[in-house]
């Protein structure tokens, strides 16, 4: 079974300073048909002025990742992090029993272009913990790269809970085969280009949720960038 999530149907809220699109329901977009997808809760496409960004604000029991499309993202959180997100860059925070942090466009100019994920911890009252890593030159050699996992496999970020996060690029005419082993489910986020996704066609940013299937047929005519979600 699949379902897509076309991206003009996404929630959306300008604030100026903010453009924000809402895959599920968030802050003020509230849908019941999209409060999330197993324990996937929250993907925003964010658009941030030069300059501007999130002042100090709290998390407790989630797993937060972001992904910088473009410009640079600056973070601090009272773990005593201090860290700039470039693209290639991956960052997780696990809240945990609460965690404060404030998010700015490292920029005074130019635009900052990311997508900031929220994923349902395992359990509550983890300890708050920071990991950023870059994963560029994986992602020049490999079409599918795993980012994070429970494990930290392969050198992906650590998250409390069961799940496997992909970064895929596929080139121009370029296709894959992926196996979806048995009673786990899949979300498939598009971020650039164009996607077939056996008989659907995505492209821009929208998505595609997957389950009862053991296998998906993908393949681009011009090329495309996109997160793979392996859940349970």
């Amino acid at each position: 079974m699949m379902k897509v999530r076309k991206a003009e149907d996404r929630g959306h809220a300008n604030h100026g300073w903010l453009d924000s699109y809402h895959t599920f329901s968030f802050a003020d977009y509230y849908d019941p048909k999209v409060m999330g997808f197993r324990v996937l809760r929250v993907i925003n496409e964010d658009t941030i002025d030069g300059g501007a960004g999130f002042p100090t604000h709290g998390h407790r029991d989630m797993e937060i990742i972001t992904i910088v499309r473009e410009g640079a993202l600056e973070h601090k959180d009272t773990l005593g992090t201090s860290a700039v997100i470039r693209p290639g860059e991956v960052q997780r925070m696990s809240a945990g029993t609460g965690i404060k942090h404030s998010e700015f466009n490292h920029s005074k100019t130019e635009k900052a272009h990311l997508f900031q994920i929220w994923i349902m911890t395992d359990k509550e009252g983890h300890q708050p913990s920071y990991e950023q890593k870059s994963f560029a030159e994986k992602l020049k050699d490999e079409k599918m790269v795993l980012v994070a996992s429970k494990e930290g496999r392969k050198g992906s970020l650590t998250i409390h809970q069961n799940v496997d996060l992909y970064c895929g690029r596929l080139a121009k005419g370029g296709d894959l085969k992926w196996e979806i082993p048995e009673g786990r489910h899949v979300w498939l986020q598009m971020m650039t280009g164009d996607l077939q996704v056996e008989n659907e066609k995505l492209k821009g940013s929208d998505a595609i949720a997957v389950s009862n299937e053991k296998a998906l047929k993908i393949s681009s005519e011009n090329g495309a960038e996109f997160i793979l979600f392996d859940l349970p």
